[in-house]
């Protein structure tokens, strides 16, 4: 996909006069573009050229029905893929290019620890730990302007905890994970006993993560909790893929936090 298929796009869509298809950016093609984004709500007039045509090629995958995540010009895996399917699509590859993962066996989810059992799994309470680098910026959920780059989690869980996280953003997109919330972070690693309780929190292993606290409160149900929303359905999706628990989905409360134990 290039700039000549973008300018065919919007011919095809009744653009008047039609764009030469030339394959340069000029002045109709930018005039064009930014029309063709601003019926999907995105203003793009202030970004770079490059990035509205990258914008306007993630608009085209989605009308197209392929999925491509947030239209913001910016160039992830997942606009990558959905480019990649676009352009297989016109060569007549479409189904390799769309399904090749599909023939590959599905990997086991990890199978995590029950909780009575976990410190014969993890070790003792707040060892054994190392160093998630986080694949976009959170936001600390109590003090906004400070940035969390990494998290301190158990080793054990590490790469399952990185795949999930490669994928929330993969499918979300940055826009579309902020306004479910789960930029904002609510804790991982904490050496403390369960609130409202006396055994040792699962924080007390770094197995545990939490998302929002403010808008998903320790006993908030699902009539409250933004986490119970249904755009939030892919977030726990991914999570449960891997093996970890939701206790907002299996004992409806505490719809911020996410754990690699079993109850």
């Amino acid at each position: 996909m290039d700039i000549r298929d973008v300018q065919t796009a919007l011919n095809v869509r009744g653009w008047m006069p039609p764009l030469a298809v030339d394959g340069a950016w000029g002045l109709e093609t930018d005039r064009a573009v930014s029309a063709l984004l601003a019926t999907e709500g995105v203003l793009a007039d202030a970004w770079s050229g490059r990035r509205r045509v990258l914008a306007a090629q993630q608009l085209l995958c989605k009308l197209a029905g392929i999925e491509v995540g947030a239209i913001d010009g910016l160039e992830g895996p997942q606009t990558r893929h959905a480019i990649e399917v676009w352009d297989a699509r016109r060569a007549g590859t479409a189904t390799a290019a769309e399904t090749w993962r599909d023939r590959e066996p599905a990997a086991p989810a990890p199978i995590w620890p029950r909780q009575p059992e976990v410190e014969r799994f993890y070790g003792a309470p707040g060892e054994n730990q190392t160093m998630l680098v986080l694949p976009f910026p959170m936001r600390l959920a109590w003090e906004t302007a400070t940035i969390i780059k990494r998290i301190s989690i158990h080793e054990k869980v590490h790469d399952s905890a990185a795949r999930v996280f490669d994928r929330m953003l993969d499918h979300y997109g940055l826009d579309g994970l902020k306004a479910i919330g789960v930029d904002l972070f609510g804790g991982s690693l904490n050496v403390r006993r369960m609130r409202g309780g006396s055994a040792w929190s699962m924080h007390s292993w770094g197995i545990a993560i939490d998302f929002d606290p403010d808008r998903n409160q320790l006993k908030w149900g699902r009539d409250r909790a933004r986490l119970a929303q249904p755009d939030a359905e892919m977030f726990w999706r991914l999570w449960e893929e891997e093996g970890w628990l939701s206790l907002g989905r299996s004992r409806n409360y505490d719809w911020m936090h996410v754990q690699a134990a079993r109850l």
